[in-house]
């Protein structure tokens, strides 16, 4: 382990709150978590504050190609979807937590389609279920072909728009989150927030409340290449470690296996090709056009995504490549048209067509496994704060998630969060507390490092690590952070960037610390799962004086 500790800042140097405004519950975010929590909560308590960073229909959500998954089909159960689930999150999921997501998702699905949601149905009017990677039945459900997540998000935004008049329902767009407000006892009572907006409601503020529900997307923009939108900087993960929360699972990072290789040096968020596309037959292959997949895994081209990824690395780096191939052409143009719309569309504005030609694929950062650790009502280990969706770390996913559970849990868990506050609410679990006086120590890094941040992380702790390898991306953000921090501007730039190296210092720790191969983690020093030691979570937390505390703690259910 490097020699060096760690330590991050109480919080980000930021002006003084110019306005304040009091509620109830502070929903932050609004994908399918942040928007069900906040529609679900409109209807038990007095006032919800629902605030998202640029406007309501920007985050990860609206991203979401393949589906969501369930055991909607009379001959699924589930218990074969729990199974599926278990064996790719390796020995690291929480069975509860997945029972719970299994056996409560088809119900919060059936619920969506009469909150409005519109899914793909075949000539006896159900609901069509296709395939992905890692499932054994037919069981996600997708709309629009290749948009499901687009429309999961305008139905729910349909729904808000419906209350939008209702002031026990407020919603503030252009807010990015900067930190977490603690009472003395610390207790989160709220949230300071950057609004660009007009009129008193402009600039650095402070929303009280007396919970705050985090539900602010991924940390993909912490690479230089991400299937995530320029939204997914980690904001509500870091401002939870900087309060003293705890951060769990974080090195399980999935890179999807593929995604659209535009070249040496593009970055930020690149083309995915759905997973569902192999679903439906399509296969990998490499320059000589031999299958990658077959006899590596029962699955073949349908194993789970860590598996997928892994050999697809393993034939860049022995015939020193930089992408395979996806094969789809076999399908034929009319069923990808209808299949793949908005996928189809996008490869051939970019010069590609799956038709008739090959694509090229290689991995990219896809989806966060870990984050904000809750228990199953979604609380947070700092009283006041939940959390759901891809910040937080139910346990469900393990060490890689399973292919379009991620919509499903966003889902069922925010149900039970808004459940768990009304709850708590009538019991008087949660009053209003005030801020503690004293703020504590703050500190930015400036907007300009942020390619150093990304380029430290994919070539330390990035698809495939090395004890050494991480060592270099905790050594370049040690440097990173050393930095004056008078030399930043504060903004949402510089605010974003200081929070990819919060959370970039945390996952390169537990990276390094974690010394096996394990669904989304490789070491290529430690190619082997060893269950003997490593079936254990490792979580991290803030210390009273900053120090970031690095502890492990075994699976639920293991010695």
């Amino acid at each position: 382990m490097p020699s060096a500790s760690v330590r991050v800042p109480r919080r980000l140097t930021a002006p003084a709150p110019g306005w304040t405004t009091s509620t109830d519950v502070v929903v932050v975010g609004s994908g399918i978590a942040g928007l069900t929590c906040a529609l679900r909560l409109r209807e038990r308590v007095d006032r919800v504050l629902l605030v998202t960073k640029t406007v309501l229909s920007a985050g990860s959500t609206a991203w979401a190609q393949g589906g969501i998954a369930a055991a909607l089909h009379p001959e699924d159960t589930p218990k074969e979807h729990l199974d599926d689930t278990l064996v790719a999150g390796v020995g690291l999921c929480d069975a509860e937590a997945v029972r719970i997501l299994v056996t409560e998702g088809p119900d919060r699905v059936r619920e969506l389609v009469a909150l409005g949601a519109e899914f793909d149905r075949d000539a006896g009017g159900e609901i069509k279920l296709t395939r992905e990677g890692g499932h054994h039945r037919d069981r996600i459900a997708h709309a629009g072909g290749d948009a499901t997540g687009a429309e999961i998000s305008r139905a729910l935004i349909a729904a808000l728009e419906r209350v939008v008049d209702d002031p026990g329902i407020e919603v503030v767009e252009h807010a990015l989150v900067v930190d977490l407000l603690t009472a003395a006892d610390g207790a989160v009572c709220g949230v300071t927030l950057h609004v660009i907006g007009e009129g008193q409601v402009d600039g650095v503020g402070a929303a009280y409340g007396r919970a705050v529900v985090l539900a602010t997307g991924g940390l993909g923009q912490i690479y230089t290449s991400t299937t995530n939108p320029p939204v997914a900087t980690g904001d509500g993960m870091a401002a939870a470690l900087r309060a003293g929360a705890r951060v769990t699972d974080l090195e399980f990072v999935q890179f999807h296996p593929t995604v659209l290789f535009l070249g040496e040096g593009s970055t930020g968020q690149q083309p995915l090709i759905s997973e569902a596309v192999r679903g439906e037959g399509a296969f990998l292959v490499d320059g000589t056009g031999a299958r990658i997949m077959e006899g590596r895994h029962e699955l073949a081209d349908l194993a789970p995504r860590d598996v997928v990824a892994r050999a697809i690395l393993e034939v860049m780096r022995d015939q020193e490549v930089e992408h395979v191939w996806l094969d789809a052409r076999h399908l034929g143009a009319a069923f990808l048209e209808a299949r793949f719309p908005s996928i189809v569309a996008r490869c051939r504005e970019l010069g590609f067509d799956p038709a008739t030609e090959l694509l090229p694929v290689a991995p990219a950062q896809h989806y966060a496994s870990g984050g904000v650790q809750t228990d199953l009502v979604g609380r947070s280990s700092v009283d006041g704060l939940y959390a759901c969706g891809e910040c937080s770390c139910t346990g469900v996913h393990g060490a890689n998630r399973l292919a379009s559970n991620s919509l499903l849990e966003g889902l069922v868990f925010a149900y039970r969060i808004a459940d768990d506050v009304t709850a708590r609410f009538a019991r008087g679990d949660l009053p209003l507390r005030e801020p503690a006086a004293d703020a504590g120590d703050a500190a930015v890094l400036d907007a300009s490092h942020r390619l150093d941040v990304q380029r430290a992380m994919t070539r330390g702790s990035g698809p495939v690590r090395t004890g050494a390898s991480t060592c270099g991306a905790l050594d370049a953000l040690a440097d990173l952070a050393a930095l004056p921090p008078t030399e930043a501007e504060p903004g949402p730039s510089t605010w974003e960037t200081t929070n990819l190296l919060h959370l970039g210092q945390v996952l390169s720790q537990a990276a390094h610390r974690r010394e096996e191969t394990r669904g989304g983690h490789v070491r290529s020093d430690f190619p082997e799962r060893d269950d003997s030691r490593w079936l254990t979570h490792l979580t991290t937390t803030r210390g009273p004086d900053g120090l970031l505390v690095l502890t492990e703690h075994p699976v639920e259910g293991t010695p």
